[in-house]
């Protein structure tokens, strides 16, 4: 009986050992894709690595390369300073790594006619200036307007590229994912919201920003006014497999994947 206890407790703290050996990383729904798919073919290439993704924006990710809590914090904004001092106190160096770029994309429901919207018209449709889309050139209708919660990165990035810095209108649908904000402007009549490149599908239309079009080559040429990169953080310069991963999703193999998920290769 005794021996018997003795293998199961050597057991459980192989197994709790096992949980804890692989990579960890956590963060942007904007960057999970990427994240997911490199993943995958990266364990596929390392059978003895294991690599765990999770999303729930990139405050979390940053917030768990602060508290120790993954190895890898996804995030499709840089990092604040407010972040910085909380890393330095808890002895912490936030490394941060450009592993793609993107587009936010500006999206309408797709019986929309309003085709193009200027910065300006962005942001006065999102503080509340504007209401209606007879305002901005379409046939009316209520605007309805869907948003990110602050926790995400692309909410920073869109509020500081298209609203700079002005407060979100206090009747805006706030969503949880790019996906979600796909999900809710298809399903919703006079919607408009907004999502990383790599969200696009047939279900939604895209609108052109002040006259540009959403696509990787006005991103990478920085003639698209939504452009912004997207990072992995890590504590200090990666090493063991961490590094392995960072390089191999850095690497021409790795650009590739950023590519099929939709977002913009660096090479």
């Amino acid at each position: 009986m005794k021996k018997t206890y003795i293998l199961l407790l050597l057991t459980l703290v192989l197994f709790a050992g096992n949980v804890f050996a692989g990579i960890t990383i956590k963060g942007s729904t904007t960057v999970l894709p990427i994240a997911q798919a490199a993943a995958e073919e990266f364990m596929d290439q390392n059978p003895d690595v294991d690599i765990s993704v999770q999303g729930g924006g990139s405050s979390v990710g940053l917030a768990s390369i602060i508290e120790g809590t993954c190895d890898i914090g996804d995030a499709s904004r840089s990092i604040k300073d407010k972040e910085l001092v909380l890393a330095a106190n808890k002895g912490i160096k936030p490394k941060a790594h450009v592993v793609a770029m993107d587009g936010i994309a500006v999206i309408v429901n797709s019986g929309n006619g309003v085709g193009n919207l200027t910065i300006e018209q962005i942001k006065d449709i999102y503080t509340g200036k504007v209401s209606d889309w007879s305002q901005v050139g379409g046939t009316g209708g209520k605007i309805v307007v869907i948003s990110r919660d602050s926790s995400s990165g692309t909410y920073e990035a869109f509020n500081e590229l298209a609203l700079k810095k002005a407060k979100v209108r206090n009747d805006a649908l706030l969503s949880a994912s790019n996906q979600a904000v796909v999900t809710t402007v298809a399903k919703t009549r006079g919607a408009i919201g907004y999502a990383g490149l790599g969200y696009l599908s047939e279900e939604v239309k895209a609108l052109t920003v002040n006259g540009v079009e959403c696509s990787k080559d006005t991103v990478l040429s920085g003639n698209y006014p939504l452009a912004r990169p997207l990072f992995m953080y890590t504590n200090g310069k990666p090493s063991g497999d961490v590094k392995s991963f960072m390089d191999f999703v850095l690497s021409a193999e790795g650009q590739i994947i950023v590519e099929e998920q939709g977002f913009v290769g660096l090479k």
